[in-house]
């Protein structure tokens, strides 16, 4: 699966505001060594850890914005894997634009390679099955299109982006209607035509009456392996075009068993939330 990398046009806000963040008033240090004319330079970055590369691009692009002239080539491609030791990556460029830019591009870079190569883990373990990955809603504020996208490097399938790419009907919505019934009735009325229905259960009734309401995706929520093995029974019978989707405390340990029950995704936070930064370094050449 080839991931998406989203448009400059919304990606360069953000990395300028980075960049910003970081450079203040300016790199005291750099810019008194290199004065106004500083010289090129070449640089590597260099695996301190095994993992997934993603972010290269983003980490490129930070470069360009401080000196178009730079130069980032990728020795270990984008999605591909690296060992402890190895060059990932060749940079040329004004010799303050390398230590300027540095942290922003590398605590991108390492934050995303370490969300693919969680991701990649827990790709690996159902790669034989049906049962896709997908991420959550469980992002960093500001970094949710980068984190996303690293996933799908990792080769993880993207769940909703924001509250607007489906309507999804959790327990909280549930509650506050009176009943799955009147939840998914009253959202039908208000949502624009192609928006898929999304519905939470959590038993077996709940998911009679999702299905009977004509839920477009039914999600299996904190149900134990047994229950999912009889709801996706249930469901593939009265209704094979329903897509059913799992949830709730998946982890590498029960992963496989949850997509043996027939699940078409498993979504879940942990590659995301819990995974560790790649290390990465740059050295001058």
């Amino acid at each position: 699966m080839n991931a998406i990398l989203p448009p400059w046009i919304v990606l360069d806000p953000l990395l300028q505001a980075w960049l910003l963040e970081d450079i203040g008033r300016g790199d005291r240090a750099t810019q008194a060594l290199f004065g106004p004319t500083p010289p090129l330079a070449e640089a590597q970055w260099v695996a301190k850890a095994a993992g997934v590369v993603a972010g290269a691009p983003i980490a490129a692009r930070a470069f360009q914005l401080l000196a178009p002239q730079s130069q980032f080539t990728l020795l270990v491609g984008e999605g591909m894997e690296c060992q402890p030791g190895v060059a990932i990556a060749h940079l040329q460029a004004p010799a303050d634009t390398l230590l300027i830019g540095e942290r922003v591009a590398l605590n991108l870079a390492m934050r995303l390679s370490g969300i693919a190569t969680a991701t990649r883990q827990y790709v690996r373990e159902i790669a034989d099955l049906p049962a896709k990955l997908t991420d959550t809603r469980k992002t960093t504020p500001g970094l949710r299109v980068l984190e996303k996208y690293a996933t799908q490097v990792g080769g993880a399938v993207n769940h909703r982006m924001g509250l607007d790419d489906a309507a999804m009907i959790k327990d909280n919505h549930i509650h506050a209607a009176g009943g799955i019934e009147n939840a998914i009735a009253r959202v039908r009325q208000a949502i624009p035509y192609p928006l898929a229905i999304e519905v939470e259960t959590s038993s077996l009734t709940e998911v009679q009456t999702a299905l009977t309401c004509g839920a477009d995706i039914i999600m299996l929520d904190n149900m134990s392996v047994r229950q999912m093995r009889e709801a996706v029974s249930l469901i593939r019978c009265e209704n094979p075009q329903t897509k059913i989707e799992a949830s709730g405390n998946i982890t590498l340990k029960t992963l496989r068993s949850v997509a043996e029950t027939g699940v078409d995704f498993i979504s879940t936070s942990a590659p995301i939330t819990q995974s560790v930064w790649l290390d990465l370094s740059m050295k001058a050449v």
